[in-house]
């Protein structure tokens, strides 16, 4: 286990009914007008933003609204809201979302206070170290972005799907969770969570640090329980217990406490990914889905013990060390074929002729990865058995 420095400043308010402290909340903090940033209609019908708005009020809290953030938030957006609040004079953002929409209230928060455009904080030409405060209602449980401190943002015009933290002050202040609004999601959405998730874990899982027992132990539950509550939601959608648990699950898989002791993860198969979704319209979990087998046989000869321990752990497989290691990999493959989240470039019309513009993509951040570092040509051969 590695040495490490765990910080975690993010206030959670999970369960029913506590959407309506969100506005006493703010409040506390003395702050009187924010911006409140949200997607497209979905917190309009399930009743989010009245609740929201109903506690703004309540509170003496006013409020400027951006909506329209994409499920790959873009730049342009980000630069609206930093003038809005520049403007108005708007002193936090509530977010009110799922990770889409907290990753793009960090950017604006942060580029509020940048000296330049927050764009060079992405490009590591500038570090960004403050920003206004955060607050969040989750609507939708993927990212862990509500209890961590980074965000991906998409330039538009040269198709770079990029990371970025202003460290402690892009952590939320405070989120509220309320799994009862996860329950009208469409199906796909619950899936490409519950996929993300799954993805967090096997970044940190897989980095190659060794003697990590107890947050191994962690990954393999939050893998178990993602795996069996998403089963039973893809049942029984309006399974409170499963929401809860599949919420959770969700947050601990990136707030940090899993990532402590490690090497803070592989992330190369973020970065394959990051890639396809900047160039075709598709959900990050389901890009994911079709990355993370691929990348996984690329790789697992530099690490078999500990995809052998995934597939004993969670799968229950029993075998010789290679044999397990292999099997591990098919089974994670098989259970996203499960869940209908696709498993290949083909499913979304990606072909070979697509490949090079991918890895050029890709590969401007080359070498990526802990576990195995990975150059072009590496880059281009996972694709390549992606489209398998």
């Amino acid at each position: 286990m590695k040495n490490f420095e765990f910080v975690n400043p993010t206030k959670i308010l999970f369960g029913k009914g506590m959407i309506e402290k969100i506005g006493s909340e703010i409040a506390s903090n003395n702050i009187k007008k924010v911006l409140l940033h949200y997607g497209k209609s979905s917190i309009f019908k399930n009743g989010v933003y009245q609740q929201v708005t109903d506690s703004l009020n309540k509170n003496g809290i006013e409020w400027i609204e951006l909506g329209g953030v994409k499920p790959n938030p873009v730049l342009t957006k980000v630069q609206k809201g930093i003038d809005l609040c520049k403007n108005e004079k708007l002193e936090a953002v509530l977010a009110v979302g799922g990770g889409s929409v907290i990753d793009s209230a960090k950017a604006i928060a942060a580029g509020v206070l940048f000296d330049g455009n927050i764009w060079d904080a992405f490009e590591g030409k500038k570090k960004a170290t403050r920003g206004i405060p955060i607050f969040t209602v989750l609507t939708l449980s993927a990212t862990a972005s509500e209890m961590n401190a980074f965000a991906v943002i998409t330039k538009e015009d040269e198709k770079k799907k990029w990371a970025f933290s202003a460290g402690y002050n892009s952590f939320p202040r405070v989120t509220v969770i309320d799994p009862t609004v996860q329950m009208t999601l469409p199906v796909e959405q619950t899936i490409n969570g519950a996929v993300d998730t799954m993805s967090h874990v096997f970044e940190l899982y897989f980095d190659g640090t060794k003697n990590t027992d107890i947050q191994d132990e962690i990954a393999e539950g939050i893998l178990r329980t993602t795996m069996k509550h998403v089963r039973i939601l893809l049942a029984n959608p309006d399974n409170y217990e499963s929401r809860a648990n599949l919420a959770w699950s969700a947050t601990l898989a990136l707030n940090g406490i899993n990532g402590a002791g490690r090497s803070w993860g592989d992330w190369s198969t973020h970065t394959l990914e990051h890639s396809l979704s900047a160039f075709y319209d598709i959900a990050h979990g389901a890009g994911l889905s079709i990355m993370f087998p691929a990348w996984m046989k690329y790789v697992y000869k530099n690490d078999i013990l500990k995809f052998a321990k995934l597939g004993r752990n969670v799968f229950d497989l029993d075998g010789d060390e290679a044999n397990v290691a292999l099997r591990t990999i098919d089974k994670v493959k098989e259970f996203f074929d499960e869940i209908g989240t696709p498993t290949s470039l083909k499913q979304i019309n990606v072909t070979e002729k697509d490949l090079d513009k991918l890895t050029d993509n890709a590969s401007l951040r080359a070498p990526i990865g802990n576990l195995v570092k990975l150059y072009r040509d590496d880059i281009k051969r996972i694709y390549e058995l992606a489209l398998i």
